[in-house]
């Protein structure tokens, strides 16, 4: 057998302290409800270049105010004391142009459409959704083995010989080209690649956040 590197040992016993909670977090996932797909969705939008801590934190508030099924404008929620989600305007822009598409959104998860295949007309019609944010509002929902790759996982992927170099930023070939290596990477060591995400994303903050 192949010698594996230290830092994979040390990826497998980090993996075996804490993969308890992160399947418990992923069963999570598997079994969220339809009706909170959409707020699943506003999550996914509001994360990019902001924590996932003020995402969730706008979240409550956008859910307080009932933004689902009120006519407003989500701009000044958006922009409180309490948290900080950057770009705020365009991102409220984002926020009502998916809540009038989400009908859309909804039928074709409810028709059961492969996650790579959603995944692209994501990407292609809802504004502020790119690979990452269609991969991460899908895997919240519970489909499985798409990457989303942020700057945790393209950092320990880096570390652990996957990828060569950090990549500045991301056309769409690179992002497919990266998601296969994670795959493959993760088929080799044995951990699925869904896990592999929650524990480097651990590895980096020190929580199995969403």
């Amino acid at each position: 057998m192949k010698q594996l590197n230290p830092s994979v040992h040390e990826l497998y016993a980090l993996h075996a302290k804490k993969k308890g909670a992160i399947r418990n977090r992923l069963a999570e996932f598997a079994k969220i409800r339809n009706d909170e797909y959409f707020y699943e969705l506003i999550y996914c939008l509001l994360t990019p270049q902001s924590s996932a801590v003020s995402a969730a934190k706008a979240v409550i508030i956008l859910r307080e105010n009932n933004f689902s099924t009120r006519d407003i404008d989500p701009e000044s929620l958006l922009h409180r004391p309490e948290f900080y989600i950057r770009f705020h305007r365009t991102k409220a822009r984002y926020l009502l142009a998916a809540k009038k598409q989400f009908p859309a959104i909804a039928e074709r998860i409810s028709d059961a459409e492969p996650g790579r295949k959603l995944r692209e007309w994501l990407r292609e019609n809802i504004d502020g959704m790119g690979w990452k944010e269609a991969s991460h509002f899908l895997r919240n929902i519970g489909y499985r083995d798409l990457a989303i790759l942020d700057r945790h996982i393209l950092r320990n992927l880096y570390r652990f010989g996957v990828l060569s170099n950090i990549p500045k930023a991301l056309t769409s070939k690179s992002y497919l080209e990266i998601e296969k290596k994670f795959l493959i990477f993760a088929g080799q060591i044995g951990i699925s690649l869904d896990e592999l995400d929650l524990l480097f994303w651990s590895m980096e903050t020190g929580e199995i956040l969403k």
